[in-house]
């Protein structure tokens, strides 16, 4: 299957530039490519995944892909998708996050091969030109009701948009230019919000090359969930690739929990399950909703291929512990990680009476309510029931020597730390 017809199988593809004249491209040899990410953070969320996991598409496909660290965009701003002005970082921190993204990226995606993901830094070439080479060679090229008229800066126009983020498109599109002449790249690709930039990008090496230069330009569609929210965000807010910003635990249930109308096209978009499998799994969803299979097999997936085997085993052992009330099968390691976002309490290790223990931390409101749950059963500490009045709590209980779990009926947990 020739990679265009991949993709847009996976729904993958929004607009390109010129459809018959990729396809024929890719079809007569291995093409280069390139995508960009800027380092504006430390760490990446699943929303950036998107474009890179069509970027590895390609390279399975026998393609040479170019990832972007966008060391020199990054110091500018990209106006896509917002109405406001970046707030500028200093070198050092951009220097601090190329180096935290470009670790991030090598891990997921450079392999060993002739066809192995490439990964340069737009800082290297940029930094070398003089703010007359600038204008000159460059500003020259690109027409300001051309640049008004791309939708990247339109939507900006009424609440304002400074020169610095103005002049994004002549850098991406210089990047562009220059991966061309140095990396035979002739294929960009990025999100739907990156069109203008990529076809600035596309003008300016025709230009500069001539009018029969091969370039072409391709975007992915916005992904929106099936309610109509943007995709990649939780409750907790958005879900990042780094495990110290979202713990691999939390990763898989993200995933695990997608919605029955989502979780197709999310096998699709991010996994590299074939065809048949993901059809399999297609149907299973609307034969047998309640087994979960679809989303259970994107979180393996997922959670596998960002955190590795170890981690996902980690958080299956989390999900089975906490649906099976068996705590005390978790490390403390594990417990910081299920239960960081449930209501956290900080008790001294002083022994104590269940009942005072409860109320004085706020855990039950009345010691006549800790006695009416603990006498019916309804109080778990580790997994194991409490029924004894007279129960005392110490530090010997704390999983690790620093946790005690508090199960109040069969969903509301409760995170002690013991210090």
């Amino acid at each position: 299957m020739n990679i265009i017809d991949e993709l847009e199988w996976r729904d993958a593809i929004n607009q390109q530039t010129d459809a018959e004249g990729l396809r024929e491209l890719t079809n007569e040899k291995a093409v280069s490519l390139y995508c960009g990410v800027d380092p504006t953070g430390d760490s990446m969320h699943i929303g950036h995944l998107i474009p890179f996991m069509v970027l590895k598409r390609f390279q399975l496909a026998g393609h040479r892909p170019v990832i972007l660290i966008g060391g020199a965009t990054g110091t500018i701003g990209d106006p896509s998708g917002r109405q406001s002005e970046r707030s500028l970082q200093t070198l050092d921190e951009i220097q601090a996050n190329v180096d935290a993204l470009s670790a991030q990226l090598n891990k997921l995606f450079i392999t060993e091969g002739d066809n192995q993901i490439r990964m340069v830094n737009n800082y290297d070439w940029t930094h070398k030109i003089n703010v007359i080479e600038f204008l000159r060679d460059y500003g020259k090229n690109f027409s300001i009701n051309t640049m008004l008229a791309k939708d990247v800066v339109a939507s900006r126009l009424d609440s304002g948009i400074s020169f610095t983020e103005f002049s994004y498109q002549i850098l991406q599109s210089l990047d562009y230019l220059h991966l061309y002449q140095n990396e035979d790249v002739q294929l960009q690709i990025g999100g739907s919000d990156q069109w203008g930039n990529i076809t600035s990008g596309l003008d300016l090496i025709r230009k500069k090359e001539g009018a029969e230069a091969k370039a072409f330009g391709l975007t992915i569609p916005l992904m929106l969930k099936a309610d109509g929210t943007k995709f990649g965000k939780s409750a907790g807010g958005s879900i990042w690739l780094d495990p110290n910003k979202t713990t691999p635990f939390e990763f898989y249930q993200f995933w695990a929990n997608t919605d029955d109308r989502d979780v197709v096209k999310y096998l699709k978009y991010f996994t590299f399950l074939s065809k048949e499998r993901i059809d399999e799994l297609a149907e299973k969803v609307q034969s047998e909703p309640h087994k979960r299979e679809a989303q259970k097999t994107l979180a393996e997936e997922m959670t596998t291929f960002v955190h590795g085997e170890e981690m996902l085993e980690q958080a299956k052992r989390i999900t089975a512990a906490l649906f099976s009330g068996d705590i005390k099968s978790l490390t403390a390691e594990e417990i910081e990680q299920g239960f960081k976002e449930m209501p956290t309490f900080e008790a001294t290790k002083e022994p104590k009476n269940i009942i005072d223990w409860l109320v004085d931390l706020g855990i039950i409101k009345s010691k006549r309510q800790a006695r009416e749950d603990i006498t019916n059963g309804a109080i778990s500490m580790n997994g194991e029931r409490i029924t004894d009045l007279e129960f005392e709590v110490n530090d010997s209980q704390a999983i690790g020597g620093r946790f005690i779990i508090i199960r109040k009926g069969k969903k509301n947990y409760s995170l002690v730390k013991m210090h």
